[in-house]
């Protein structure tokens, strides 16, 4: 820990937010790499359409969405079972 780190940067809270952040930060750059470099391997028909047509066009926004989502629905469910400590101090 850094010599400045104080109890909120300790706390559970945002050690878990940082750690979900993380994590659905990941899942995005996933997305976006499935999306944009393995269009000619997902080369199958869906609903009479290639699936690297569909996934490009609707597929990876609607994956995005549900990241959003995943977010809200995981930080409500923190926000219940750990309350902010502190709010965030103002950047410098």
């Amino acid at each position: 820990h850094p010599a400045s780190a104080g109890p909120i940067e300790e706390s559970p809270y945002w050690r878990r937010t940082r750690w979900l952040t993380v994590w659905l930060l990941l899942s995005w750059l996933l997305v976006t790499l499935v999306a944009t470099l393995l269009p000619a391997e997902l080369d199958f028909q869906l609903l009479g359409w290639p699936f690297s047509f569909w996934f490009g066009a609707q597929g990876a926004l609607l994956l995005f969405l549900g990241i959003v989502f995943v977010h809200v629905w995981r930080m409500e469910a923190l926000e219940r079972a750990l309350p902010d400590p502190a709010p965030p101090p103002p950047p410098a």
